[in-house]
């Protein structure tokens, strides 16, 4: 059974959790209202913060795949926010259909992904979600998880880079100027050359390879914080949605009050 006092229309703020930064956005129904993200650094902070935006809200979702971040800004958020404070997966439950040998350890980032994919597509999506790290995932026109890839994220390529070797630079990642053409002339432009191609062209094989195996060319979506410097104006992604977990986050919700709805009748 759902919370009682929830309204059809559910007001509901949802909070993804990440490696490096929190997002969160304010949904009316299907409608996503407004939406934010900031660094992971003071979780009381924070919480103080995604208070300001929760006024009207029935619900707060909180989905995580950083639990030592996540636990102290909900036990923040349950202090200054009246309205209930609902763990992903816990108060509200995710139901994903998968042909994984093992799910146990499926980030929930992963799981919202998909569900939000599905949610608005209604058709095979694969999902390249690129953050911290880069997942490219499928799902297939009856909303079933198959499972993809995870590899590093672009910062963590640049990163392995400087640690492996004893001269290349340690560098956060920045679009290279396109004037200056696909050759590096110089060691710091040719490393975020580098990094791109190895992220542009594993995503590209993979959705390849995903459309052979599934037999018709699927959807393609983006997410993640690096999506549209990767992806912009690739005509290989169909869309970009920043509020992709969000929006499946939502779409948990919606399902969860219509299986209470089913319970209740």
């Amino acid at each position: 059974m759902h919370e009682a006092g929830l309204s059809n229309d559910l007001a509901i703020l949802a909070l993804a959790v990440g490696n490096t930064r929190t997002r969160w956005a304010a949904f009316r129904g299907r409608e996503l209202l407004r939406s934010y993200a900031e660094g992971n650094s003071d979780p009381v902070a924070l919480a103080r913060r995604i208070a300001q935006d929760a006024d009207g809200a029935e619900v707060v979702a909180v989905g995580s795949v950083n639990e030592p971040f996540a636990g102290p800004l909900v036990v923040a958020l349950r202090g200054c926010i009246e309205v209930p404070v609902q763990r992903v997966g816990e108060g509200l439950p995710l139901d994903l259909t998968h042909t994984l040998d093992d799910a146990s350890t499926l980030g929930q980032d992963r799981v919202l992904n998909a569900i939000g994919a599905f949610a608005r597509a209604r058709q095979a999506c694969v999902i390249v979600d690129a953050g911290t790290a880069i997942t490219v995932d499928l799902v297939d026109g009856e909303g079933v998880f198959h499972g993809g890839a995870i590899a590093p994220g672009l910062n963590a390529m640049l990163d392995a880079m400087h640690r492996s070797t004893a001269a290349l630079p340690a560098l956060r990642h920045e679009p290279p100027d396109p004037a200056r053409g696909p050759i590096g002339k110089e060691t710091r432009h040719a490393m975020m050359l580098g990094v791109r191609a190895a992220a542009q062209g594993m995503v590209r094989l993979l959705v390849e390879r995903y459309a052979e195996v599934y037999g018709a060319y699927p959807r393609v979506i983006a997410t993640g914080g690096d999506a549209a410097t990767l992806f912009e104006g690739d005509g290989l992604v169909d869309d970009i949605v920043p509020d992709l977990q969000l929006i499946g986050m939502q779409a948990a919700a919606e399902a969860a009050m219509a299986a209470g709805d089913a319970e209740d009748a």
